[in-house]
């Protein structure tokens, strides 16, 4: 069966948008979130952590089949991203392409989407619980 153009968009935005988001954020320039050297350090990685768990588990939503293959599909696409990212902090002033942040970016990708799997059964039942069914 066919999906409509308009349920592959809701479906496929969310992860593009945020795709645009992390690319918008990786093109500032001496991009600082505190004076403060080790907490900015931290901030930041929680922060490259967070987004790729996020983004995995949009991408997970997207493929539409919680099962193995789609759970290495998703990881392995919020990586593949990572690593183009990096690849473009390259180019921008006082940023620098780092292997440790993919490293961050694919654990928080390979967490958000076993966490995806592992929530989804509850979030099918909960909204079921609120359509009446």
């Amino acid at each position: 069966m066919r999906r409509s153009t308009a349920s592959e968009a809701s479906r496929w935005g969310p992860p593009v948008l945020l795709m645009a988001l992390l690319f918008v954020v990786s093109a500032q320039p001496h991009l600082r979130l505190s004076d403060d050297g080790g907490l900015d350090f931290v901030v930041r990685k929680l922060g490259h952590a967070g987004a790729y768990a996020i983004l995995a588990a949009l991408l997970l939503r997207a493929i539409g089949s919680p099962d193995a293959r789609a759970v290495v599909g998703a990881v392995i696409l919020a990586v593949t991203y990572a690593v183009g990212d990096e690849l473009h902090q390259g180019f921008v002033a006082g940023r620098f392409p780092s292997a440790f942040d993919v490293a961050i970016d694919a654990a928080g990708a390979l967490g958000g989407a076993l966490l995806s799997v592992r929530l989804a059964p509850r979030v099918r039942i909960a909204a079921g619980r609120r359509r009446g069914r």
